[in-house]
């Protein structure tokens, strides 16, 4: 019985107000009926007696002070409802705007059901605001839970959650609750409510026992009844009700409904076999639930709430755990954890194993094992594949559709995924009838890399397979691998003849028009050119320099202009070569194919006034210079041509080029490129070449770089053999010692010049300087390349002569002179002849200076000579024992054998431009030993050159001549600071 008090705490039962529009709160219309809220008010005894909440708000609480100044009770009273109040504020209230506010009992918190009988244990009064002497009763506790019930054995069934109190079961609909979740129950005096649990005009307010899950919350906030429908109760008890049970207290008040017993889950896995073949695999666990079954899902749930016994599952697994993670497809990573996977599809191989494997091993763990769909029988082969080839006519000139298909006992082997099975290293494929068979063969695998270096090869993308008529070493390989299904008379004649090493079979008659006698391998180049020209096929005739490509080509010519059955070309043949080489190609047709109507073209249109079409009427054989074929190149590409002779092509080396573009350009059926140097500094030299005479070989100048270029310049020796290979057919290469073995001895010695006392000074001097100055440029050596190459200049002019550099050096001695003079003298007391070349006219102008002051005649040759044939022609007849030539206008298209000795003033690290030199002299016709003699001044940087030339001499060999070996890259930025290292 509470003492007398003067506090008392007001509780109203409240509804949210509507929101128009809105409905209740933040409750959309038509929602059900907002939830009641308990609203917690201190109030005061006034002076009549009566209780008011003037003077008794919360704040005024805190502050101790009513309003009318009467004292407020005692501390213990005042002290408990501030004790409420603080549960309030500690649930993240502000206190500032809270004082005077009403509490909501909801918002207090499961505290709430400790702090109300300490009020009223304090003298606190708790009555309803309608009637402060209705009675306000602290029950409970309160239990919760859901009753299923069937009114009538027909009809539908009735799920309502039911709030049990003070011993009465409520329905939900009579009993507002507290908290989210629910964690407390108010009972207000109504007619659903017996007074014997709550009397007329009161409340009862019980704590919830446990707390209500979140489920069990929401069925008693919503506070309905779930109708369910006669025909869906077995679905709710099979699929609903397990899950249910475990969230929310549930049962039969009446016995008008009989719950299932729920059991054990079991592992399922549920095996759906699909064409392919493929098993697509799902994992579960299957709960019996009364005579029914459910599955759910490995993880995750179904359809509401779904059967689940987290504990058990896991049980389960760890039980099994030891058999699964022992088989192969079952496991996968998720989330950094090797797991289980919940669904996976599994295929090929892994699908044969899986069926013949793992399913009885899984069968005999206890896994409920469900399989769905049509299983593949599997059949295994040892029989080798039949690998089956053809290529036949695409309708664009020198490309044609190439056809793989791959049986296994007499069954086609889908293409595609047999290549991305090889692709991806598997070791056995699978069919979709079922047979499966090893697929790690070494023909296969051989297979696979020439059709994806036919895929690279290809001039544009397309899902289709093409090869090019110049690929006939890649499709060898191919027929090497099986049998030639099907192929086009076109591709049969040109790949034949491109294979076929023996030029006797169905050989080209020499033409009756050629006033030579061919030797051997100059007869084999011929009929070489004669059956690349027949199929619209190009090449690179690559000869060591003298012997004879010119005649070859003539021949050839020839072989056209007048055939030995039917009328020969009536378009002529167009040659482009170096401006002094011109006349060399009129002469030798003169001499050789006198038959020949031959036009040099040594003037533009624009120069000469005359159209080219007009000056070449009439012509067999058109020669021209490079330059001259590049500035009027609209008027070459609008006249038909028999063919393109580029002479010395290594002028259209540089594949970006305006010379290179143009030549690409020609619309001609057959073109040669002419050089004993196919390559000098990088082996994209050799691809600008092939872009011309074979442009369906390596279509692509990137590709080409990343699969050959780039590898070969680091070492790599598969790739250089697999280039040897593909180019060999394309490349006709003989070098004098293979086939000119009646030539005489060349014997080739390095002359170690040392340079006198005041030469090295200034060298030395300049070279400090040029070194500081690169050192700056270093970092980026390709960027400032420019920089760089103009400092090695002039340290290469001061090794010659400082005269070169500065005039006022003009009065030192040029030490290579000196010797040089020394040598000749030797040489024309013998009785020789020499050529002297050098890359720097200026210094040929000093040799000049010294031959004029000792007596000594010569003959010159420099890019500014007018009269060249006429020079050539007084050295050859006269009595001059020195020829004086640079080496930019003379180390091509000269033919000296009268002179035995060669001189080479200025070491080049192009080892192909001075060998071009000395074979002015070394080539068929010479009867004599011919000496060379490289002049190289020590402790300069012409060392450096020489031992960097060695490295581009194997650039040439390795490719072009030797078999094997590495080969060195083109010269690089860094090469370039290495020549002025110490």
């Amino acid at each position: 019985e509470p003492r007398g008090a003067d506090l008392g705490l007001q509780l109203e039962v409240v509804v949210p107000p509507r929101v128009p529009g809105r409905g209740y709160g933040s409750l959309q219309p038509g929602a059900p009926d907002p939830p009641r809220r308990l609203l917690l008010r201190p109030v005061v005894q006034g002076p009549k007696g009566d209780w008011v909440r003037a003077g008794a708000s919360w704040r005024e609480l805190e502050d101790g002070v009513p309003r009318y100044g009467r004292p407020t009770a005692d501390a213990v009273q005042r002290e408990a409802l501030l004790e409420l109040h603080a549960a309030y504020l500690s649930r993240g209230r502000n206190r500032y705007t809270a004082g005077e506010r009403p509490v909501h009992l909801d918002d207090v918190g499961p505290a709430v059901w400790r702090l109300l009988p300490e009020l009223v244990a304090a003298g606190v009064r708790l009555m309803p605001a309608a009637d402060p002497d209705a009675p306000v009763l602290l029950g409970g506790p309160a239990v919760a839970s859901a009753d299923l019930r069937r009114p009538r054995a027909t009809g539908p069934a009735v799920l309502e959650p039911v709030v049990t109190v003070g011993g009465a079961a409520l329905p939900a609909a009579a009993v507002d609750v507290v908290g989210t979740p629910v964690h407390g129950v108010v009972v207000v005096a109504s007619s659903d409510v017996p007074r014997a649990v709550v009397p007329r005009g009161g409340l009862l307010l019980a704590p919830l026992e446990p707390t209500a899950s979140p489920q069990l919350s929401t069925l008693l906030q919503e506070g309905r009844r779930l109708d369910i429908p006669a025909a869906d109760l077995p679905r709710f008890l099979r699929e609903y009700y397990p899950g249910l049970r475990q969230v929310v207290p549930l049962s039969s008040s009446d016995g008008s409904v009989e719950l299932p017993e729920v059991g054990e889950p079991r592992l399922h896995l549920g095996v759906t076999h699909v064409p392919g073949p493929a098993v697509q695999l799902a994992w579960g666990f299957r709960y019996p639930v009364g005579s029914d079954e459910v599955t759910v899902p490995l993880v995750g749930g179904a359809e509401g709430p779904a059967v689940r016994d987290a504990v058990a599952e896991q049980r389960l697994l760890e039980e099994v755990a030891p058999v699964l993670e022992a088989l192969p497809g079952l496991h996968g990573e998720v989330d950094g954890t090797v797991t289980l996977l919940p669904r996976t599809t599994l295929t090929g191989l892994a699908t044969v194993r899986f069926s013949g494997d793992v399913m009885p091993v899984l069968r005999n763990a206890g896994v409920d094992v469900e399989e769905t769909g049509t299983p593949t029988e599997f059949r295994w082969t040892d029989s080798a594949p039949l690998i089956e080839v053809s290529a036949t006519e695409s309708g664009e000139r020198d490309w044609f559709d190439l056809g793989v298909t791959v049986s296994v006992d007499g069954e086609d082997i889908p293409f595609h995924p047999l290549f991305v099975a090889l692709a991806h290293g598997d070791s056995h494929l699978v069919l979709d009838s079922g047979t499966w068979f090893s697929i790690d063969r070494p023909e296969l695998s051989q297979l696979r890399t020439l059709i994806e270096e036919a895929r690279e090869l290809q001039d544009k993308p397309t899902d289709d397979l093409r090869i090019s008529a110049y690929q006939a070493d890649l499709w060898d390989e191919l027929t090497q691998l099986g049998v030639v299904q099907e192929q086009s008379a076109r591709w049969d004649a040109a790949v034949k003849g491109l294979l076929d090493a023996s030029p006797d079979d169905d050989p080209a008659p020499l033409p009756a028009g050629l006033q030579a006698e061919l030797r051997p391998y100059q007869l084999d180049g011929f009929r070489w050119l004669a059956f690349l020209r027949r199929h619209g096929l190009g090449g690179i005739l690559a000869d060591d320099m003298g012997l004879g490509k010119t005649v070859q080509a003539l021949a050839m010519v020839l072989d056209a202009v007048e055939p030995a059955t039917g009328p020969g070309t009536d378009v002529p043949f167009l040659v482009v070569a170096p401006t002094s080489v011109v006349p060399n190609w009129v002469h030798e047709a003169e001499r050789f194919a006198p038959g020949l109507k031959v036009v040099a073209v040594t003037q533009t249109e624009r120069t000469s006034s005359v159209p080219v079409a007009e000056q070449v009427a009439g012509a067999h054989l058109v020669v021209t210079s490079y330059a001259l074929f590049r500035l009027d190149a609209a008027a070459y590409q609008g006249l038909p041509w028999a063919g393109l002779l580029l002479d010395e092509a290594q002028f259209v080396k540089n594949h970006q080029g305006r010379t290179h573009l143009v030549a690409r350009r020609l619309d001609a059926p057959f073109k040669l490129a002419i050089t004993g140097t196919p390559l000098e500094n990088s082996l994209m030299e050799l691809w600008s070449l092939l872009s011309i005479v074979a442009p369906g070989l390596y279509p692509n100048p990137r590709r080409f770089a990343a699969q050959y270029a780039t590898p070969i310049s680091k070492g790599d020796t598969d790739r250089l053999a697999l280039l040897r290979r593909r180019t060999r057919p394309l490349i006709r290469r003989r070098t004098k010692e293979q086939v000119a073995t009646e030539l005489p001895p060349k014997v080739e010695q390095v002359l170690e010049v040392a340079l006198n006392p005041k030469h090295r000074r200034i060298y030395q001097t300049h070279l400090q300087r040029e070194r500081q100055k690169v050192l700056r440029l270093i970092d980026e050596p390709d960027r400032n390349r420019f920089a760089i190459l103009r400092s090695i200049t002039l340290l290469r002019r001061l090794s010659l002569d400082p005269a070169l550099v500065d005039d006022t050096y003009a009065g030192v001695a040029a030490s290579k002179v000196d010797v040089l003079l020394e040598r000749l003298a030797e040489v024309i007391e013998e009785g020789h002849r020499a050529l002297v070349f050098s890359q720097f006219t200026g210094f040929l102008a000093s040799v000049r200076t010294r031959l004029d002051a000792e007596g000594i005649s010569y003959s010159y040759l420099d890019g500014r000579t007018r009269d060249r044939a006429k020079r050539l022609e007084a050295f050859r007849s006269g009595d001059d024992p020195v020829f004086l030539i640079s080496l930019k206008a003379g180390g091509v298209g000269l033919n000296l054998t009268e002179a035995d000795y060669v001189f080479i003033l200025d070491p080049w690290w192009n080892p192909a431009v001075e060998a071009q030199a000395v074979d002015r002299t070394h080539r068929i016709g010479q009867s004599r030993t011919v000496m060379v003699y490289r002049l190289v001044a020590t402790g300069t940087i012409e060392e450096k050159v020489m031992q960097l030339k060695e490295r581009k001499l194997e650039l040439f060999t390795s490719v072009m001549d030797a078999e094997d070996g590495a080969l060195a890259g083109a010269l690089t930025g860094e090469d370039l600071v290495g020549l002025l290292e110490g």
